[in-house]
């Protein structure tokens, strides 16, 4: 199973990740992206890649 870790301060809230996601796993908050359903992650990583501020890290568990 994977899914994308946000840390929050590093998150600039710019919504990329977000609207890159092709299974609608995150989400924008008020002050940065939240990941609201991790069990529809498929591991794709383009959250990660897309993130300008590097914010995002793919956890993979086994």
């Amino acid at each position: 199973m994977a899914h994308p870790v946000i840390n929050a301060d590093e998150c600039i809230a710019c919504g990329v990740c977000v609207d890159t996601c092709p299974a609608g796993v995150l989400e924008l908050g008020d002050s940065h992206a939240e990941v609201k359903d991790e069990d529809s992650c498929v591991a794709c990583g383009s959250c990660q890649e897309a993130c300008p501020a590097g914010a995002i890290t793919e956890i993979v568990e086994d």
